[in-house]
């Protein structure tokens, strides 16, 4: 029975070479996109199957889906000079680019389809530690960042908004909307939750899919519906299709 090899691969050692300088330049580790881009790797698939062998190795831990988890239990020696200046220079780029990256707390899924009864459990699927990181740049100036939370959504119906399933939604919390506006709603008397353009009509509240196949939810009692937040900002998920 062949034995495991237990050496270094030339990119095993690229790669601790890199969170060693990163983690001692910055205080934290790097996330796996991070480390694709210092060892010229694109797939992140492929920088987490080198961590796992790091891992089984027992050259580093990590703490399961929680971001920026890695620690070095066996450093390597390196007489790599100009490398290490160079990862070292990397490490300082992302660390000043980092400072500007806020994390909103992802806190579960919204329906975009038609509604659906949410389980309890739903809106906590994502575990505390759960979080999307983004430029404090990119979002409104206005915005309280400790107030925004993040859905992931589920559905096709805000498709024509630019809305799709898997995507992740940046929000606002309000009780109120205006005409217009993309809310996330819970429908109280049915204990479902749904993502539309929010309508109040003469004596009715039209909910507005952005899907030219779906048809509007018409409430007569506004007492039935509970306004849980704004949209701020719709990060799109781009997904590699096999065919």
């Amino acid at each position: 029975m062949a034995r495991k090899r237990e050496g270094l691969s030339e990119r095993h050692r690229k790669i601790m070479e890199y969170l060693a300088v990163f983690i001692d330049d910055a205080g934290y580790s790097p996330s796996i996109r991070e480390i694709g881009d210092a060892i010229n790797v694109k797939s992140t698939s492929l920088v987490d199957y080198y961590l796992n062998q790091l891992e089984e190795k027992e050259y580093i831990s990590r703490e399961g889906r929680i971001s920026r988890s890695i620690r070095i239990l066996k450093p390597i020696e390196s007489s790599n000079k100009k490398l290490q200046e160079k990862l070292k220079a990397t490490a300082r780029t992302v660390s000043a680019a980092i400072d500007n990256l806020v994390t909103i707390p992802l806190s579960g899924r919204i329906v975009a389809s038609a509604p659906i009864p949410v389980p309890s459990s739903d809106f906590g699927y994502f575990d505390p530690e759960s979080g999307v990181e983004i430029a404090r740049s990119l979002l409104p100036a206005r915005e309280k960042i400790n107030e925004l939370f993040a859905l992931e959504v589920q559905g096709d119906s805000m498709i024509d908004a630019m809305v799709n399933d898997g995507d992740i939604i940046i929000m606002r919390p309000a009780q109120q909307a205006n005409n217009g506006e993309m809310v996330a709603v819970w429908l109280s008397d049915k204990d479902e939750t749904t993502l539309k353009y929010f309508y109040k009509e003469k004596d009715r509240i039209r909910l507005q899919p952005a899907n030219p196949t779906m048809s509007p939810i018409f409430l007569e009692n506004s007492q039935e519906l509970r306004i849980m937040g704004k949209v701020v900002m719709v990060i799109r998920q781009y997904k590699n299709e096999l065919h």
